[in-house]
């Protein structure tokens, strides 16, 4: 995609590569998958705001922080003019005005200065330390004479709380904090867990606070393209003019992408058509399913951690992942990454145990055909144990019944019509599946 134009009213920012492209998911379990230029460093600009917006609540509380910046949609650019009438109030926290606010909120000591919150709270929310590119700031502030007219003008209907270049000088700073795509989406993974950081564990705002945040970024986040965003990718995202862009899954994940060029709202060209097609392929609209309960991966050994009850000749020769409940795209990255764990361990083949699944979406079918035949192509033996054939066929039809392995895992249906294509061979029991997994390497080696 050649389309956009890198932002250019920042002079820095033109130094950036159009063609650089990126992109990060975190799971629930802090899974970190990337592709492309993932870990190419950028600055933050307008994505610091709803974690700003999140230490402003954590400090204040939701009633303070309402009486100074509302939550509604303004229908504007990010840049925009947009007062309440009557409080002087910026429509949200979202648009520049409101992010001004939110900043300056933040309070100030001489102990915990505000900008150092600021920055150590957004590296929790990374989990890792973050610094400031000094050229970004020079370059944003000098230009920035559109925030500072909107600080005065906030300023004199009495909604700024400090000198309006004190509020600049921190929103320059929060803005040109640098970042990667797989920071980012350790940062909207935190959002989606509650507050909880997925990679480090730590507890950086409460569930309270992260729905809060989550709820404005959904109906405000996209500026004045934040409805036609949400109607046809839904899910909470934040957009930055440097080509950064993120969206969560609540209880689900955390997405970013890193793509300079950017469409006429300010949003990634490229950012904005990976997430679209994203939560298409994947069915991640947020109003599609929610979050499945419980544990999805029962049981995950490897070659150095043979599963109960192996018998003699069995001990490192077979790995096996067990699942249990309606398996959706959520739950197969879960049983993927037990897979990849699995075949990591060093036995030749790998059992998939799919007794206790009652059903899988077409999605996560496609997911784990292709994660099976991938352990294949890496030199695995697979076999499953679905005596339903909700993967494969049924134990017992075709070529699929345990007798031999199949060259590949064959491929994978789009959809939930018809009978599945051929797959690993399929057993009854784990027991047997593992005995003859074992067997058959042996006879290989042989």
């Amino acid at each position: 995609m050649r389309q956009g134009e890198v932002a250019s009213y920042i002079p820095e920012l033109t130094r950036a590569d159009p063609d650089a492209f990126g992109l990060a998911l975190v799971s629930m379990d802090g899974h970190v998958y990337s592709a492309g230029e993932a870990r190419t460093p950028f600055t933050v600009q307008s994505v610091s705001k709803p974690f700003v917006y999140a230490l402003a609540l954590a400090e204040l509380g939701l009633d303070e922080v309402s009486a100074w910046v509302g939550s509604e949609p303004s229908g504007e650019a990010f840049n925009a003019i947009s007062l309440e009438r009557g409080t002087g109030r910026p429509a949200n926290a979202m648009v520049n005005a409101g992010a001004l606010v939110a900043s300056s909120l933040v309070p100030d000591t001489p102990e915990h200065p505000r900008f150092e919150r600021i920055l150590t709270f957004l590296g929790r929310f990374a989990g890792r330390s973050l610094d400031v590119d000094e050229a970004v700031y020079r370059s944003e502030s000098a230009t920035g004479d559109r925030n500072r007219a909107l600080a005065y003008l906030v300023r004199s209907a009495g909604g700024l709380p400090v000198d309006p270049l004190t509020a600049t000088g921190t929103y320059f700073r929060q803005c040109a904090v640098r970042v990667t795509a797989v920071d980012l989406a350790v940062m909207a993974a935190t959002l989606a867990h509650g507050g909880v950081n997925p990679v480090t564990e730590d507890r950086v705002v409460s569930e309270e606070v992260a729905a809060q945040v989550l709820a404005v970024m959904a109906t405000c986040g996209m500026y004045d393209a934040s409805g036609e965003w949400l109607l046809r990718v839904g899910l909470p995202a934040k957009s930055g003019v440097s080509g950064g862009l993120i969206a969560a899954g609540p209880a689900r994940f955390g997405l970013a992408a890193y793509s300079p060029p950017l469409d006429a709202a300010g949003t990634s060209v490229r950012g904005r058509a990976a997430f679209a097609a994203l939560s298409e392929r994947l069915g991640l609209h947020l109003m599609l399913n929610p979050a499945l309960p419980g544990s999805t991966v029962t049981l995950v050994t490897t070659g150095e951690d043979p599963p109960p009850g192996s018998g003699r000749g069995e001990e490192g020769r077979v790995a096996v992942v067990a699942a249990q409940g309606s398996l959706d795209f959520t739950a197969a990255e879960r049983v993927l990454y037990a897979l990849d764990e699995a075949g990591s361990g060093g036995a030749p083949s790998v059992v998939l145990d799919l007794r206790q699944v009652n059903g899988i979406e077409p999605v996560a079918y496609a997911m784990l055909r292709q994660g099976l035949a991938r352990l294949e192509r890496a030199g695995h033996h697979v076999a499953l144990v679905d005596p339903a054939g909700r993967l494969g066929a049924p134990y017992g039809v075709g070529g699929a019944s345990g007798d031999g392995f199949p060259a590949s895992a064959g491929g994978a249906r789009s959809g939930g019509d018809g009978p599945p294509s051929a797959g690993p061979p399929n057993f009854p029991s784990r027991d047997e599946a593992v005995a003859r997994c074992a067997r058959e390497d042996g006879e290989r080696e042989t």
